[in-house]
């Protein structure tokens, strides 16, 4: 028969080593002649020659390879599905050659023999699987389906066992083909699965691995060819060497699948036995974490602050090769906190981690988000809720350990004091420091509250109309704020007070929002107003900064305030006049006034009220 003769002659094509067109031109006519092959022995014969043939094997193509090899068993099986004819109804054309689907499956099968190892026999399991199973097409019987699953599960155990040998073209198949049926196995195959081995393997395909983010170097390797143009211009070409190897590697099955990768990691970490590992794991994530920020910070492009792009950027490096780059960027911080939750939950649900380990996790976590605080900042630091999760658990659980707490913060604390930084990345850390710092104030000393945490905040309190300081301007006065209302804090309180009110009243409006500005007058007014410490020395206070406001509302402006760049990124600001603003400080801090007071100022309130002009800011 034709088709006889076809096979003799592809077997002994795939004999010869060939070059990669060869190759794949050989697995092209294998993809077409498994499903017309109607004896079973040859099917398996095929199938094992594929798996062990010099042709393809002898100098493989990287990961493409055994891709390749997935990607024929994956379309023949779509093929054997999609012509498969049933035997009740008439066909209206001759029936294609070829066995019936079962029994072309379990010839397939046998052909992952002893001719080859263990995690190539994954690669024509997975395809069945793709092929029958993907996007819901159901082409297996339930028992059969349970057989495969079964059966490729139990290939990458054994691979698992056996990843030393073959080198790292077999960690990075076994990580891939996992990761692309994971979705189809059933649950009881995918607790079979060895995660004690896998999790490693996983860490390592992904974050260190060539192919993969391979620690972040290739961020340090693009500065080359970032170059200076016309005026202050800078230019990376997307003609360019390193645009060129950003787009293979983000293309590229492991870059490429970093959410499916990501998503079994997750898995594993929340189904592995051996705590050291998920400790061991922490630490990696860390190391990772740490190699990018330090590769960002020698590239030319993070010297650029994110609202001057526009002006130091050439048009083509904004459209092409700086999105394209984010869009790396971007997955690789999804699949860090993708995996950084299920650790998380591990650690408060299992609760078998020793009181050490458990500060151990929350601090590298934070460390960890804090090197990759340059990617989160230009999403927005909750833009997304499992970031929020991740980050406000790992606060959660460090605030439960002073000691740890202040130890941590003492390590990311601003390099210098007294100086606002001029690299937007060393800012990027010192917002990173006081947005975490504020959740610490009740359980740090006030001396350190005092030397540390207001020392750090006190070159951003001063005031200035740069537009890309105003979100760490607030972050300071943040942190001021929850410092001066912890109650351990309150001789840090009397004596920072009329300090922070003048600077208060002078950042506003060119460096503080109206959100931040009321919601800074209002804690004030709450903080010296019974029953607080300070309201007993000092009794006048609460109607002295309401005065101080008020004085300055009669003689402010009516002109409309234009939006910060962090008001136009919330969307949810309305324009105000100066003078608007103020009256509602006003009205914003009734609530906390003792009755007496209250009682003096409900009537100021109102003619302040009045004396507002513009209709839609007196319905505001």
């Amino acid at each position: 028969m034709a088709t006889d003769k076809s096979l003799a002659t592809l077997l002994r094509a795939l004999q010869t080593p060939s070059s990669d067109q060869d190759a794949s031109r050989l697995l092209g006519s294998a993809t077409n002649l498994l499903t017309l092959l109607s004896n079973p022995l040859n099917v398996t014969l095929l199938t094992s020659h594929i798996l062990s043939a010099p042709a393809i094997w002898c100098n493989p193509d990287g990961l493409r390879t055994p891709l390749q090899i997935l990607g024929v068993f994956n379309v023949a099986s779509t093929q054997k599905l999609e012509t498969e004819v049933p035997l009740k109804i008439a066909a209206p054309y001759p029936a294609r050659e070829g066995l019936a689907k079962e029994e072309w499956v379990k010839a397939v099968v046998r052909g992952a023999d002893d001719r080859s190892p263990r995690w190539k026999h994954m690669l024509i399991l997975g395809g069945l699987l793709l092929g029958f199973e993907g996007q819901d097409r159901h082409g297996l019987s339930p028992s059969l389906r349970r057989t495969v699953e079964r059966a490729i599960v139990k290939a990458g155990n054994l691979a698992l066992e056996a990843t030393g040998k073959d080198g790292q073209l077999s960690t990075t198949t076994i990580a891939v083909v996992f990761s692309n049926v994971f979705d189809i196995l059933g649950s009881h195959e995918r607790s079979d699965i060895n995660h004690e081995r896998l999790l490693p393997l996983l860490i390592r395909t992904m974050f260190f691995t060539k192919g993969g983010l391979e620690w972040g170097y290739f961020l340090a390797t693009l500065d080359a060819d970032i170059t200076q143009t016309t005026g202050n211009k800078f230019n990376w070409s997307p003609k360019s060497s390193t645009y060129f190897q950003l787009q293979r590697m983000a293309s590229g099955p492991l870059v490429g699948g970093l959410g499916a990768l990501s998503r079994l990691t997750a898995f594993s970490v929340e189904n592995v036995k051996t705590f050291d590992l998920l400790l061991a794991m922490t630490g990696d994530l860390f190391a990772f974490a740490r190699s990018i920020g330090v590769q960002w910070r020698q590239n030319k492009l993070s010297e650029i602050d994110i609202t001057e792009e526009g002006t130091f950027l050439h048009e083509e490096t904004l459209s092409i090769t700086l999105s394209s780059l984010w869009q790396v960027l971007k997955s690789t911080l999804f699949s860090v906190i993708v995996i950084q939750r299920s650790l998380l939950g591990r650690v408060l649900g299992d609760g078998q981690l020793s009181s050490n380990d458990v500060p151990f996790v929350a601090v590298q976590t934070l460390l960890s988000l804090r090197s990759l605080c340059f990617i989160s900042a230009r999403l927005g630091h909750s833009s997304f809720s499992q970031y929020t999760f991740v980050y406000l658990t790992s606060v959660d659980i460090l605030f439960n350990y002073p000691i740890q707490a202040e130890a941590f913060l003492r390590e990311i604390r601003p390099a210098e004091f007294g100086r606002i930084p001029e690299h937007p990345h060393e800012r990027n850390h010192d917002l990173f420091f006081l947005n975490t710092a504020e959740h610490f104030t009740l359980s740090l000393p006030s001396s350190v509250n005092e030397d540390l945490l207001i020392g750090a905040a006190s070159p951003y309190l001063g005031t200035g109309n740069n537009s890309s300081l105003v979100e760490i301007f607030e972050a300071a006065h943040s942190v001021v704020l929850s410092a001066l209302t912890a109650p351990q804090n309150s001789d840090l309180t009397t004596k920072y007070l009329g300090f922070y009110v003048d600077v208060l009243f002078k950042a506003f409006p060119q460096s503080l929002s109206p959100r931040q500005f009321r919601m800074a007058v209002r804690t004030l007014v709450r903080i010296t107003s019974p029953p607080s410490p300070i309201s007993a020395q000092q009794p006048l206070l609460p109607s002295t900064l309401l005065e101080l406001v008020r004085d300055r509302a009669d003689n402010a402006s009516t002109t409309l305030l234009p939006l910060l760049s962090n008001q136009a990124v919330l969307g949810d600001e309305v324009a105000l006049s100066e003078q608007a603003v103020l009256v509602l400080t006003l009205v914003d801090s009734l609530c906390v006034l003792p009755i007496d007071t209250l009682e003096e100022w409900l009537p100021i309130v109102a003619r302040s009220i009045n004396t507002i002009k513009e209709s839609m800011m007196s319905n505001t």
